[in-house]
């Protein structure tokens, strides 16, 4: 199973804010794929896209966000955060922001490049995947 969620944050300065949709593996915790972008459909189906294909059947789980209707109908299902089907994909939302100070909301600290937001999330992406492993 698959939970899916998005997390805001801002690139230079609080007008520009982009989303972090994240994909993040159930069972093992592992997170499958992100993509970084606006709160648009397309940037749904662009997350859904860069899953490796063995997940594409799986079921998925997000909350209530209404971009969430690009995610196929017969295997999603919109839940409310008060069920817990997402509560493995919003507890890495907090551990994000508590390790990295431009990821939090009142935070003074922002990346200046969305190319730089994109390659720390990357590093952070495969160091939280080797610790789910080990």
């Amino acid at each position: 199973m698959i939970e899916v969620d998005e997390i805001f944050t801002f690139i230079r300065v609080k007008t520009q804010m982009v989303r972090i949709w994240i994909a993040q593996c159930r069972r093992t915790r592992q997170i499958l794929s992100f993509f970084i972008g606006d709160g648009s459909m397309e940037s749904c189906k662009r997350l859904w896209r860069k899953l490796p294909y063995e997940y594409l059947r799986c079921r998925s789980f997000s909350d209530l966000w209404r971009c969430d209707n690009c995610l196929p109908a017969e295997r999603h299902q919109k839940v409310g955060k008060e069920t817990g089907e997402t509560a493995h994909v919003e507890r890495l939302n907090n551990t994000i922001r508590q390790r990295w100070s431009r990821m939090v909301q009142k935070s003074l600290s922002f990346s200046k490049k969305e190319s730089m937001l994109n390659l720390h999330f990357k590093l952070f992406a495969y160091k939280y995947n080797l610790q789910c492993v080990g």
